[in-house]
């Protein structure tokens, strides 16, 4: 299943909501490119991967791009809802140590209230 992805604003953070796979090729640059355009105006970003089936190594790379990204423009990146799938995966390459990763987008959009 392609990417879909769909932006959002929650209480002054941007919300991205990802749908399908994301892989290496056009998946991987449409939310590079998403997010991209976006951080300019909202450095406050959470990836919601709830809908995300898989996620190859070009995927990986790009969430960690994406988090440089947002560093790089004083934001920070936090992924919620995790599917099982996905969240044994980021454990495995120990990305789990990179990302702030929340249960469910409420709580990442909260962590932001709090640290602000």
């Amino acid at each position: 299943m392609q990417l879909k992805v769909a932006t959002r604003t929650k209480d002054g953070i941007l919300v991205v909501d990802c749908s399908g796979r994301i892989v290496f090729g056009e998946e991987s640059a449409l939310l590079r490119e998403t997010v991209k355009k976006t951080v300019a105006e909202n450095n406050r970003i959470v990836l919601n991967l709830g809908e995300v089936s898989y996620i190859d190594s070009g995927g990986l790379g790009t969430l960690v791009a994406l988090r440089t990204t947002a560093q790089n423009a004083g934001g920070t990146i936090k992924l919620a809802s995790l599917t099982k799938r996905v969240g044994d995966l980021l454990q495995v390459t120990k990305l789990l140590t990179v990302f702030d990763v929340y249960n469910s987008e409420a709580e990442a959009v909260e962590s932001f209230r709090k640290a602000a």
